[in-house]
């Protein structure tokens, strides 16, 4: 397959063993009841494999709708999948699963979400700090919170739960490019969606982020002003402004940095695009 015969939101790229394998939120499915997630595999980033299913709710998961931004990280010797999921009667939060391969089967690791369980969560990412301390950042709902917030929490070791209390990181209006957006409540807010960290050749700490602004749906860059995790962050100048977002970087085969989003922001066109970045980053 082509990139641009795959229709996902959300891409995530991990590069394991010569192979790069391709996660994302599953098009058709997004926006109401849903049952897993695909994996793709290339070794060029040009043409990919057919999607394999890497975690199917066999019935008996908690959540029944809106599976969202499967991340996957490795972390002592065992892969984790970071993914948002709900259902009618609890809050949307960031669950973590866990497999032995990159393909799969992933199988539920913590107890339900691990974001806090009053507040409406989505697009948790992972993140270990120079201690070794793995971290939860993740988004509080604009649909909930107003401003939408990004928030990092500690987790247990093995990645089972939270654990101490989460840090504010910033909030959505802070970034001068950013615009409300009208839910079909008549709330309006300000969105937060798909952080993900990223230490640059410099040494900064940078959050990829996404919001909407004059142009569309937009990858933001924010900078940790104290150069950890638990820091406020300063806002950048966006990385792409054209309708596409919600993205992370990654390092080829070859030691070039990519940035994988998903563009248009338009149910059924997504399409997972790659573009290289400054060698800075």
């Amino acid at each position: 397959m082509r990139l641009d015969e795959i229709n996902i939101r959300d891409p995530f790229v991990l590069l394991w063993q010569d192979t790069y394998y391709l996660y994302g939120t599953r098009g058709a499915t997004c926006w109401g009841p849903a049952t897993g997630f695909d994996v793709y595999t290339s070794t060029d980033l040009e043409s990919w494999s057919e999607p394999t299913a890497c975690f199917e709710n066999d019935g008996t998961f908690w959540a029944d709708r809106n599976y969202w931004a499967p991340e996957v990280h490795l972390w002592q010797g065992r892969f984790y999948m970071f993914a948002s999921f709900k259902n009618e009667t609890r809050c949307r939060g960031t669950a973590i699963l866990r497999a032995d391969t990159p393909l799969g089967p992933f199988v539920p690791w913590s107890d339900g979400p691990v974001t806090p369980s009053d507040w409406e969560c989505l697009d948790g990412t992972f993140y270990a700090d120079e201690a070794g301390t793995p971290y939860i950042v993740f988004c509080h709902e604009w649909v909930q919170a107003g401003d939408g917030e990004i928030w990092a929490q500690p987790l247990s070791r093995d990645l089972t739960a939270a654990e101490g209390k989460p840090t504010l990181l910033f909030r959505a209006s802070e970034a001068g490019w950013a615009r409300p957006v009208h839910h079909s409540s008549g709330r309006v807010g300000y969105v937060t969606d798909g952080p993900y960290l990223w230490r640059d050749r410099s040494g900064r700490l940078l959050c990829l982020w996404s919001s909407f602004s004059e142009s569309g749906y937009t990858q933001g860059l924010a900078v940790s002003d104290q150069g950890g995790i638990i820091s406020h962050f300063s806002q950048l100048e966006p990385l792409f402004r054209e309708n596409g977002g919600h993205g992370m970087l990654f390092r080829t085969k070859e030691g070039e940095t990519r940035l994988a989003l998903h563009s248009p922001n338009s149910h059924l066109l997504e399409r997972p695009r790659f573009y290289r970045v400054p060698d800075g980053l």
